[in-house]
């Protein structure tokens, strides 16, 4: 009989395998644990808000429905808002003084089921921030008349604000730009929302300069069409124009040219033409000399003042005008001597220079002096006086000459030599129809009103008077003479034996007789005559008595006592 023999148990080694097991079972139970302690937490974020959650700007962290609303209703009781105004003014407006009560309408409620539970862990470092209006109400009423009682909006506390503007005229400076002025009219609409906003968030400040609730210039510095206004007027009044009139000068510049340039209406600078010509107006009127009387010490050692005439110094004034307004415009300075429609030999009240021709109608002699020196003296025969045919005193300039001209009147045509005019169809010629100068021929006698000269008296001034000389004609009382010549010879006119002068020749010089003197003084803009006249050579005619009845030609009065006119009037 087989012996059976007792059961024994072997034992196992684990090894790194069966520690293996065991040590993962262990990291799954704590994971496990950590999962339901995680949930476990999360459960009261059903009651309460997560953690870093803002509402209305107080913090509801873990706080539940009804903590939030209890926060809500405490900070209504006592709430006050401060409101910073430009100025460092500040204002206060309390929750009772506009009915502010606290509203809860579920929101509160609908934020927290919005909550995932499982999602807490996220807001441990996050941050949630509502805004929910309807937590806190007033009344709008008293809302509305306590901020329209603010003192900002007291009319005697606000100062309007004022653009940019251009600056008055500095001299030596020119224009700037004047600063804006912000003022402190606020805005009553943006005031309301802003100081609404502020309440509904239980803001304790508020600013209404970071609000942006004040009126604003509408120009300021930087506006570009501002900028270019400024820069027109001082390119304008930066100018400097010096006109050169002789040795005087008149200086224009910015002192003047601002009061003639503003900003017009379409927002542009403009320069006013009427103040530019009346400006040029005054040079003219300070300047030109052609309606001036002028003084002429005269050969005769007497002066005399002479007016009427067409000679002397006339500016063209619209045309120098628009050339001023244009240099204006351009901003470049300059040295000018004006536009003229008429020029005279030298500037000053006397302007005639020292080279012209001095014509005595009481002595009935004529002087031309050239560069200061006398080159001839003559007696004439001017115009009829007992027919009104004078010739007129005044000072002109001498138009043109012309060599073998024919002069034509209503009955005749006379040619001449030697044409000079000087005041329209008044001039100088020859005369050869006449036999005896100077002495009181012009009295009954006398031409339609030119100057008749000697034939080779004439020929001399037409070889040596250039274009444009002064022809200064004047009556001088005292200087009357009964003596006559034919060009050669002098002769006494009443009755006695004539006294005869010859003529010299062109190196001799000027006589001393009162009717052919030289000026003893100088002009005041010409020195005095210091060279013998030249005169031309003597001819062989023999001395003639003045008889006008003798004398023909255009030069003597016609029959009907009409003034001859037409071109080349004698």
């Amino acid at each position: 009989m087989e012996k059976q023999m007792p059961h024994s148990r072997k034992k196992k080694s684990l090894g790194i395998g069966g520690l293996a097991v065991i040590g993962g079972g262990s990291v799954a139970v704590v994971a496990l644990i950590a999962a339901l302690t995680y949930l476990q937490m999360g459960r009261q974020y059903k009651e309460v808000f997560f953690p870093n959650t803002i509402i209305n700007g107080m913090d509801a962290s873990k706080k539940s429905i009804d903590e939030v609303k209890k926060m809500v209703a405490a900070g209504i009781d006592g709430y006050q808002i401060t409101i910073k105004e430009r100025g460092d003014n500040t204002e206060t407006i309390k929750g009772t003084d506009i009915g502010m009560e606290a509203v809860f309408d579920g929101s509160v409620e609908k934020l927290l089921e919005e909550q995932n539970p499982l999602k807490w862990g996220e807001h441990n470092s996050k941050f949630q921030n509502f805004d929910i209006g309807t937590l806190v109400k007033y009344n709008q009423e008293q809302f509305d008349e306590v901020v329209s009682k603010l003192a900002c909006f007291q009319e005697d506390k606000i100062k309007e604000p004022q653009d940019a503007t251009i600056s008055q005229y500095e001299s030596g400076k020119g224009y700037h730009i004047v600063a804006a002025v912000d003022g402190n009219r606020p805005d009553p609409e943006k005031v309301k929302s802003l100081i609404a906003a502020a309440v509904s968030d239980f803001k304790t400040e508020v600013s209404l300069e970071d609000g942006d609730v004040y009126t604003k210039p509408k120009i300021t510095a930087d506006n570009p069409d501002l900028i270019n206004q400024v820069q027109t007027l001082n390119r304008y009044t930066n100018v400097k124009v010096t006109y050169k009139f002789g040795d005087k000068r008149e200086v224009l510049n910015g002192d003047t040219i601002s009061k003639w340039v503003g900003i017009g209406e379409d927002g542009k600078a403009y320069l006013s033409s009427s103040e530019v010509t009346a400006y040029v107006k005054g040079l003219a009127s300070k300047y030109d000399t052609v309606s001036k009387a002028k003084t002429l010490n005269t050969s005769y050692g007497k002066p005399v003042k002479i007016t009427g005439g067409s000679y002397g110094w006339k500016m063209n004034q619209s045309a120098e005008a628009d050339a001023l307004a244009e240099i204006i415009r351009s901003g470049e300075s300059q040295e000018r001597v004006p536009a003229y429609k008429q020029e005279a030999a030298s500037y000053g009240e006397n302007d005639y220079g020292n080279t012209y021709v001095e014509v005595n109608l009481t002595a009935q002699h004529l002087y031309f002096y050239k560069d200061g020196k006398l080159v001839l003296d003559t007696d004439f025969v001017s115009g009829n006086e007992s027919k009104g045919w004078s010739t007129p005193a005044g000072v002109y300039s001498l138009t043109y000459k012309q060599k073998d001209a024919t002069l034509k009147g209503e009955d005749y045509r006379t040619p001449v030599a030697y044409w000079m005019p000087f005041n329209g169809n008044i001039g100088f010629h020859d005369a050869t129809w006449r036999k005896q100068f100077g002495g009181s021929i012009y009295k009954t006698s006398g031409s339609h009103g030119c100057v008749n000269l000697p034939p080779a008296m004439a020929k001399t001034l037409f070889e040596n008077i250039p274009s444009k000389v002064p022809v200064l004609c004047y009556n001088l009382p005292g200087t009357e003479t009964k003596t006559t010549s034919n060009g050669t010879t002098k002769t006494e006119t009443a009755g006695t034996t004539p006294t005869t002068t010859p003529t010299t020749a062109a190196s001799t010089p000027a006589t001393t007789a009162a009717t052919t003197a030289a000026p003893t003084t100088p002009a005041p803009t010409t020195a005095a005559p210091t060279t013998p006249a030249v005169t031309t050579p003597a001819t062989q005619e023999a001395p003639v008595t003045n008889n006008p009845q003798q004398e023909v030609g255009p030069g003597v009065s016609n029959s009907t006592g009409k003034k001859k006119t037409g071109p080349g009037v004698k």
